[in-house]
């Protein structure tokens, strides 16, 4: 297992890939996810436009072939927030195929933002994880994130 800064034009064609696994798996469980044709190139505008400003892009390969990634950019928290922590990390996306999940590239890959946000100053990392993604949010809490904010939504 290799993580690796991604290297773009090349890791394109397979962070696309990622990034429509993503949205088909978590539409599994929550349905206002976009499957539409447009979704991919909007998405990955967005997502160059922030890494190139305050993120960055790591790319997890088995035998050279990339498998998975994760995007993680820098936030700048409200003011009620302590200076200190003000500013922190934010894991945009993760994503593995499932053929390579559990072999510890997810791991790896927030272990690169980790290091990623630390070089920067900043003692804080965040990752999000939507309620219903049980799984994922029991692995984050064995890697030591802890709960620390819930929003709540109500369809009017």
């Amino acid at each position: 297992m290799t993580i690796r800064a991604a290297r773009l034009p090349d890791d394109e064609p397979a962070i696309l890939s990622f990034g429509w696994g993503l949205q088909r798996f978590e539409n599994g469980f929550e349905p206002n996810r976009r499957l539409d044709p447009g979704f991919a190139a909007e998405h990955w505008a967005d997502v160059q436009a922030q890494a190139q400003r305050r993120g960055a892009l790591f790319v997890a390969e088995n035998d050279d072939r990339p498998v998975g990634w994760a995007f993680v950019v820098e936030e700048a928290g409200d003011l009620f927030v302590k200076e200190s922590e003000r500013r922190y990390g934010f894991v945009a996306e993760l994503f593995v195929e499932e053929t390579a999940r559990g072999q510890g590239h997810g791991r790896a890959l927030i272990a690169a933002c980790e290091d990623w946000t630390r070089a920067r100053g900043m003692a804080v990392l965040i990752i999000g994880v939507l309620t219903a993604n049980g799984k994922a949010a029991a692995v984050y809490r064995r890697d030591g994130f802890a709960p620390y904010n819930l929003f709540m939504r109500k369809y009017l």
